[in-house]
This record gives C-alpha cells, structure tokens and sequence, in this order.
C-alpha cells in the first residue's frame, strides 16, 4: 500500500535552494508527522521487511560492502575518510548533488528506476513523499536506540509519528530573530519579546525613518512562512487512519497571514524577495535592520552583509503569547536509507555514526557547515561563528531554541503547497492585497492534488 494510492510523482519547481541553505544548517563564518498513519492502520509492512532489488551497494568476496552515499554537505568526502579509514569492512562512496527538489527528483527517478544509492541526505519535510512511494528504509531495527540522542522535534520528524524509523536526524534548523544592536540603540528600540511588540516597533520605525525597515515579507520563500505557521499551532497536514485532513487555511496560519499582510499593507516590513541584490544591498546598508530568519544564516551573513561583523545579534523568535517558548522549523535534513538497498544495516550504521559520533559531529561542524540535530553535539560547540564574535552564547542559545521547535505534521506534497505559495502570494506582496485569499488558494490546490491522487482527505 502506498500512501500516494497513483505511485511516483516528482516534485514541481520551486524557489528553495538559491545562495539560501536551509540544507545544510550552517554554523561557519521539527516538525511530526503522521504521514504513515494509513499504512500503520492498514497493517502494511515497512519497506525495509521486503527490500527493492536494485541499489548500487556492492560486496566483494572477501566481504567488503561498498555504500554510495547522495548529499550536498561541502567536504563530506573528507568526513567520509574517517570513517573509512576506521572501517575497512564498509566503505562509503560519496556522491555530491544540488540540494533542495532537484535532489528529489534526481532521487525519485533513480528510485523507480531500481538504482537509487544507499543512503541519501534527505529534508524532513519531503521525508514522507519518498517514504509513500515505498523508497525509504525502515531502520529502527538497527538505530531506534538512538532516540535519546535527538530533540523530541527532530526525532518526530524522521519517525512520522510512527514506531518506524527512516532516516537519522541530521541537522536542527530553528527559527530565530537576528538584529542589528547599533541600530535598535540609534532608533530607540528594545528587543522584541512578542509579535504585538514587533509589529508596534515596525510602525514607529517607519513612521521615523521611513526608509528603514524591521525587515522583509518575502513571497518566494515559503519554508519561512511555514514555519512561522507551526509557531502559531497550525497543523498544515494531518492523518487519523486512512484520512487525511488538510488545514493550511486554519485559523492559525489566518492569523499569520493576517499579522504580515498588516504589515506590509503598513509599510512597517518591505515586501522585497530575500535574496535578490537589492536585499543584499538593503542587509549591508541599514536599510533593514532585523531579519526573521533561522539558525543556519551565519553562513549568509558575510556574503549578504559583509559590514556588518559583530553588530548582529541572535535573540528568540517573538512570540504570540509572552514567555511561551515555541519557535517554527525552516529547513534541515536526515541521513536515510533506500529501501533498495542491498546492505541496509551498514547503511544504518553509517547513518548512526554520521549523525552521533562525537568525531563525525565534530567534522559536520568544522568542515561541513552543520548545526548538528545531535544534542550532545550541539552542547559541544562553544566558539560562536566569527561573524557573532560579539555573542558569546550564541550556540547555547541554538540549543534551546532547538528544544523550542514546534511539532507539526508534513504532507506528502509539500512540493505542490511551497510552489503555490510562490505563485498566491507573489502577487499579493507585491499589490499589498489580501494575504488570506493566496492561503485560501494553497488550501484549495492542495486538497485537489491529494484527491486526484487517490487521498481520502479533508479540509480542517
């Protein structure tokens, strides 16, 4: 059984993957699921219980397994040499691709193809796409101890809300506030603690200098706008048994779109795309002067706004209710395994070490650029990135907003929900319109995906 009932379907084009790298998480210079709940109900079995034929592992006379490794992590052939220098009995083999949908696709069609590698770098939130296509291994046979080790967010998001395990949580990817602290003092602002209190500091800082910003609504990002919605309580996508309930148009994710069409509608937030050299440009002059962004933009930072060394600071995402503590997920990704493959459990293995030994976590961080998801890992870090030389803690608090994420559910086309944000809301940012008919819009596309693909599924 499979929870896409019509079988393969490659993602459609998308905004994600521009200089942005919400895969990977970057430390340099969470989301549940019950995604598998109808297959859990209709009591199929797993993939990894009848492995695909195919793969691209291999095995020599002698007994030596050869894995192909897929991901987008900078110098992860040198993070591969340790473990193959200590591991002569399972070599890995690293392949680089591009990130983001043209991985997936690239890895959907090696999938239904027969030849897919062993392992893959995967983002959470297309986990369940190939996980309903029956391209994913279940390896909690050999990893599930490894709960422990992970946020409960993380962990949930590679588990889909199931006993079943596809994939090891590799990098933690909370959402955060960052802002320019000479700034703030020249404009008489305090940090924000909650969103009424961001929206009030907007308004006066436009009203007083009218060409500076608290920041940007961007429209071609809609990992963002996703997780501001999980840190209101919206649950995008949910499943009991066989039924899927969709509820991108919730009152949660309303009073999202509500709160940034005030704004923008106010002058308080420009509507520029991030990204774009007028963005870069408006970062590096003073032209905004806070981002709503996520653990990983140090890596952005000294290519956006490279005057800006040790004036931004990191701070907690404002929150609707004061003291609550709940921050959204935009990005970060798992260590999977293919159901084709021939040598899962060194597969899983490998995946385990990548993800938890201390020496593998210690090169992500160094040389791959990765906030790790492992929390032993992440309390090892102590030096904040060099462009935070001013925020000593900076990592402890990573930590605790990691700790922080929402628990939210993924769907199995999020591919189709981002690409019609991109098409809904691009024009309402731009006209300063309605943001609740383009939530509306997504809604309604959604739903039509899911049922002519052969979903039992629901509005909320």
């Amino acid at each position: 059984m499979k929870l896409i009932p019509h079988g393969h379907r490659a993602p459609a084009s998308s905004p994600r993957g521009r200089r942005r790298r919400p895969h990977p998480v970057s430390i340099t210079g969470a989301v549940a699921g019950a995604a598998l709940a109808a297959l859990v109900a209709a009591g199929c079995s797993s993939s990894s219980s009848t492995p695909a034929s195919g793969g691209s592992s291999s095995a020599s006379s002698s007994g030596k397994v050869t894995l192909t490794f897929w991901t987008w992590v900078p110098n992860m052939d040198k993070i591969v040499a340790i473990w193959n220098k200590a591991h002569p009995g399972i070599q890995v083999q690293v392949q680089s691709q591009s990130g983001g949908d043209a991985e997936l696709t690239k890895l959907l069609t090696a999938a239904k193809a027969g030849n897919p590698p062993d392992l893959a770098q995967v983002e959470y939130q297309v986990l369940p796409t190939l996980v309903s296509n029956n391209y994913l291994a279940d390896i909690s046979k050999y990893d599930a101890g490894l709960k422990g080790d992970f946020p409960a967010g993380n962990w949930n998001q590679v588990t889909l809300g199931t006993s079943a395990l596809y994939g090891v949580p590799q990098d933690a990817a909370p959402m955060a506030l960052f802002y320019r602290a000479d700034e703030f003092k020249r404009y008489g602002l305090t940090v924000p603690a909650t969103w009424a209190q961001f929206a009030a500091d907007a308004a006066k800082l436009h009203s007083e200098a009218p060409g500076v910003y608290l920041g940007t609504f961007s429209s071609a990002d809609p990992g963002e706008f996703a997780g501001l919605t999980q840190q209101a309580g919206a649950q995008w996508w949910s499943a009991s048994g066989s039924n899927w309930t969709v509820g991108i148009d919730d009152a949660a994710s309303q009073k999202v779109a509500s709160y940034w069409q005030s704004l923008v509608a106010g002058g308080g937030v420009d509507n520029q795309p991030q990204w774009t050299a007028a963005w870069d440009k408006g970062m590096n002059d003073g032209k905004y002067i806070a981002w709503v962004s996520d653990i990983w933009a140090p890596s952005d930072f000294p290519t956006t706004a490279p005057g800006g060394a040790g004036k931004w600071v990191m701070t907690q995402l404002p929150q609707w209710t004061s003291g609550s503590g709940v921050v959204g997920n935009w990005g970060g990704s798992s260590t999977a395994v293919m159901a084709a493959s021939k040598n899962q459990q060194a597969a899983a293995q490998f995946a385990a070490w990548l993800n938890t030994a201390p020496a593998a976590t210690a090169a992500l961080v160094s040389q791959g650029g990765i906030y790790p998801a492992d929390s032993a890992a992440e309390s090892a870090i102590t030096s904040p990135p060099a462009y935070f030389s001013n925020e000593p803690d900076f990592w402890t608090l990573g930590k605790q907003y990691a700790a922080e994420a929402a628990k939210v559910t993924w769907g199995p086309d999020v591919n189709v929900a981002y690409t019609e944000f991109t098409t809904a809301f691009g024009s309402a940012a731009a006209s300063k319109g309605s943001f609740l008919s383009p939530l509306a819009q997504i809604q309604s596309t959604v739903l039509n995906d899911m049922k002519k693909s052969g979903f039992t599924v629901a509005a909320s």
